[in-house]
């Protein structure tokens, strides 16, 4: 991560004591940083620029930075000691901007806290700047059931620099017909040569139009290309595949594309389940047919217990959820797609939002409690 620190001083400070202290407390933070001091000329360009306000007497120094720095920032990150009256100046400077109606926080408490703080900010901005020039693939139209799971592609390449391709899923359909795992290993193939050719970094797939042409299914497909790094999502769900990318971009690992298929709303348990799950996200694996269809090639995979989260974003960003939770189990029920995964919320009123408001029927399980860097990344876009 690209982390810079600029400084705010007053003059009226002994320069040497500064310094001295300086060098303590970023010491007692311990995070790689580059210390740029007062030159602010390329503020606003890592993936997390703060200011360490490191005395008193600074605020009207920051106002007349301001003009400059607002040009390249759209919310403000001041970093706060406990010595030499940095807090205070720290609040007036952010009264300062909510009165001018820009956003701002103070990165001030243990140690501990600041240095949490700064690696999710620094994450998310990391995030955001993977994001622009990325290209998605819509292989084919959006499965016809997916009513609500509509998409603006101009507010994906205005607010995250996303490119949306539309493509034709012939190039899949007219595939030879092959039965069992060789037709399933034809499908990746040729999903694998089209992604190249056309320089996607991600792409959703109308899967459900393969079972009726090439009697196959693209769950092992997918399951794959996502574990060699290509998000790779199935029934023509952009804002499933959206969530998919943000999912890589935050933690650089993998999204599961499921379906809440039972929620215990009083105990905060349900289970998710899907035919195809990335197979970097599994301990193991069996094959066996596609569920509805009881054709092709279908995943049932086991995930390791522990913590997760639940995530979907909006396909035009208006709106986005996370819960996280521990999973519990894999289970192999026969009337549910193959992968199988019981979670329980950690917030039991976590439950009321997939049966009152919901983002659609799609959601990706991500590993490890990582909702607060999709609430950051989310913030500022």
């Amino acid at each position: 991560m690209d982390i810079a620190i600029y400084t705010l001083t007053s003059e009226l400070h002994d320069a040497a004591s500064v310094e001295a202290l300086t060098n303590k407390f970023l010491a007692s933070i311990d995070i790689a940083c580059d210390l740029r001091g007062s030159d602010f000329a390329d503020f606003g360009r890592h993936d997390l620029s703060l200011i360490y306000v490191r005395t008193g007497g600074t605020e009207a120094i920051f106002r007349r930075l301001l003009p400059q720095l607002q040009t390249q920032c759209t919310k403000f990150y001041l970093l706060a000691s406990g010595q030499s009256n940095s807090l205070a100046a720290s609040m007036e400077i952010l009264s300062y901007l909510r009165q001018q109606r820009l956003q701002g926080e103070i990165l001030h408490g243990t140690p501990d806290y600041v240095r949490r703080r700064i690696t999710t900010l620094a994450r998310a901005g990391q995030a955001r700047r993977w994001l622009r020039g990325r290209r998605l693939g819509v292989i084919g139209r959006p499965s016809d059931w997916l009513i609500a799971s509509t998409y603006g592609a101009d507010q994906l390449r205005q607010r995250l620099g996303i490119e949306l391709v539309e493509l034709p899923i012939e190039e899949l359909t007219a595939l030879p017909p092959k039965t069992g795992l060789e037709g399933a290993m034809s499908i990746y193939e040729a999903l694998k040569a089209m992604g190249a050719k056309e320089r996607l970094d991600g792409f959703t797939l109308r899967c459900f139009d393969l079972l009726t042409t090439v009697r196959n299914t693209g769950c092992l497909a997918l399951a794959r290309l996502n574990a060699e790094g290509m998000v790779a999502g199935c029934e023509g769900d952009v804002p499933a595949m959206l969530s998919m990318l943000l999912t890589r971009a935050l933690t650089g690992s993998s999204g599961f594309q499921s379906n809440p298929a039972c929620i215990d709303p009083d105990a905060g348990m349900m289970t998710l389940a899907h035919c195809t799950i990335p197979l970097d996200m599994v301990e193991r694996y069996e094959l066996d047919t596609h569920f509805e269809s009881g054709l092709g090639i279908g995943i049932r995979g086991y995930m390791r217990p522990g913590p997760v989260t639940i995530f979907k974003v909006a396909g035009d960003l208006s709106r986005w959820f996370a819960a996280e939770g521990q999973l519990l189990r894999c289970e192999q029920r026969p009337d549910l797609c193959r992968t199988q995964l019981v979670v329980e919320l950690a917030d039991k009123a976590d439950a009321a939002y997939f049966l009152s408001n919901p983002i659609g029927n799609h959601h990706i399980v991500v590993p490890g409690h990582v909702g607060q860097l999709f609430g950051e990344l989310l913030s500022q876009v």
